[in-house]
């Protein structure tokens, strides 16, 4: 007995949506692109030349997904900026070691490829590359029946960047009377966000309509904010000299991530230092408030969970400190002094008082 042909799409895989999004990427792709781009979008592989003006170039890596923010996009339909959240969680890492991000690859997983929200995602994606001066020269679209459920999509992104040896930040010229400089987040940005569900699923109908001055939705949706371009001029005017006798101008960066303030800076000061921050050296914004009051938690637990509304931390020299300030503020920064470095204390690595 004969049987009917089964097809790939019969069996969940639409090869002609997989192109038709291809070709809505490639404009957007096209957007991003900068020196070194051999080959990009489309290929078995992107090529890529690390710029002739690096002279001893050495390549940061790094890769991440959005968490469970996407759970939120999912249910309230919002998949515009997420795509920009991917790429800051890369890009700001390998900011930190004082690199240049040069490329970046995406991977998108579903069950069933739908174009219009794929094409919203890797919009954002491409924007978030564009506003970060890296180019989006690959990455992947995988259609896997049964693996998600209807609606929903994962995301993951790889981003390399380049520094000079010279130019490294380590944190190793970190020390005791440094200043600690915070750079204003956009809101959660891409962490925490099993305590916002948890928090949107307590207040029920009680949420606020607006918070910070938009609507309730776009204030918790908001997408990380992108440090690069702004703190590499810093480091261009504020460089960490790569004399080992000299201490002045940027030290260490700090991205605030899961961890929140309390893990996150640990992770670029020497042994035996310690970040001194002052309560009330920033403010705290309505969504902040907002969580800290509905979750019923601490300072202590607001700090280790969320950024608490500072992004990037930015250990500078104390004579450059102001200056450094001034330099990111005409960038378009908001920039507050949050704090000191001084000898560890009882083990902790971060005091907020």
């Amino acid at each position: 007995m004969s049987q009917t042909p089964l097809s790939y799409k019969d069996a969940g895989v639409d090869i002609v949506a997989g192109d038709a999004l291809v070709e809505r990427i490639k404009p957007l792709a096209k957007k991003t692109m900068r020196e070194g781009v051999l080959a990009g979008i489309g290929g078995f592989g992107a090529l890529f030349e690390v710029p002739k003006r690096y002279k001893e170039p050495v390549l940061v890596s790094g890769t991440d997904g959005v968490g469970t923010k996407l759970k939120l996009a999912f249910e309230w339909n919002m998949h515009d900026t997420v795509g920009i959240d991917l790429v800051g969680m890369s890009v700001n890492d390998v900011l930190v070691q004082g690199a240049e991000p040069l490329f970046f690859l995406d991977y998108f997983a579903c069950g069933k490829l739908d174009v219009d929200t794929a094409a919203a995602v890797v919009g954002g994606i491409a924007k978030g590359c564009e506003m970060s001066g890296c180019a989006l020269i690959g990455g992947e679209t995988a259609e896997m029946p049964g693996m998600y459920p209807a609606g929903e999509y994962d995301l993951a992104g790889f981003c390399v960047g380049a520094v000079e040896k010279s130019k490294i930040l380590t944190g190793a010229k970190v020390q005791v009377g440094d200043v600690v400089l915070g750079l204003a987040s956009h809101g959660v940005h891409s962490n925490g966000f099993s305590l916002v569900r948890k928090c949107i699923e307590r207040a029920g109908a009680n949420t606020p309509a607006t918070l910070d001055g938009m609507p309730f939705k776009e204030a918790i949706m908001r997408p990380t904010r992108l440090y690069v371009k702004n703190v590499l001029a810093a480091l261009a005017q504020h460089p960490n000299s790569a004399d080992a006798t000299s201490s002045g101008g940027i030290k260490a960066l700090a991205h605030i991530t899961g961890g929140g303030l309390l893990e996150n800076i640990p992770r670029v000061l020497p042994e035996g230092l310690a970040a001194h921050l002052l309560k009330g050296s920033w403010p705290q914004t309505e969504l902040f408030a907002w969580l800290q009051a509905t979750a019923g938690i601490d300072d202590i637990e607001m700090n280790r969970t969320f950024n608490n509304g500072i992004g990037m931390v930015v250990v500078v020299d104390a004579a450059s400190a102001q200056a450094c300030a001034q330099t990111l503020r005409e960038a378009g920064e908001q920039v507050f002094t949050i704090g000191h470095i001084a000898k560890q204390g009882e083990g902790a690595q971060v005091v907020v008082a």
